[in-house]
């Protein structure tokens, strides 16, 4: 249940990237690169990742592939946490996503034996 779980959030939320791109775009920090297609490729990648997470032979290499992505994108939420442009969120919320990151890490790591 939690494999199909976590491939269901991952291929869901790399969809997302695709339809409400500029949500994505909103919270990248200003010093990231091309902002736009680096949210395209981690769509790209979490849509793969959560798939993949599915095939026993490449299982442990997907959830480190997951692992990886959710370290990639901490920034974001950091800059969420302490940026200004999202006063509109209770400060609770943006601040409780960075040890969220941990949980995720972890359930991700869950499938990383063989």
């Amino acid at each position: 249940m939690s494999l199909y779980l976590i491939s269901l959030v991952y291929v869901v939320a790399g969809i997302l990237h695709f339809i409400r791109p500029e949500t994505y775009v909103r919270i990248m920090p200003p010093y990231i690169p091309a902002p736009l297609t680096m949210v395209y490729l981690s769509g790209i990648a979490e849509i793969i990742l959560g798939f993949a997470v599915l095939i026993p032979s490449v299982r442990a290499w997907a959830a480190w592939g997951i692992i990886l992505l959710l370290i990639a994108v901490f920034p974001a939420n950091w800059y969420m946490a302490i940026s200004d442009k999202f006063s509109h969120i209770p400060s609770w919320i943006l601040w409780a996503r960075l040890p969220l990151q941990l949980v995720l890490i972890y359930w991700a790591y869950t499938f990383t034996k063989k």
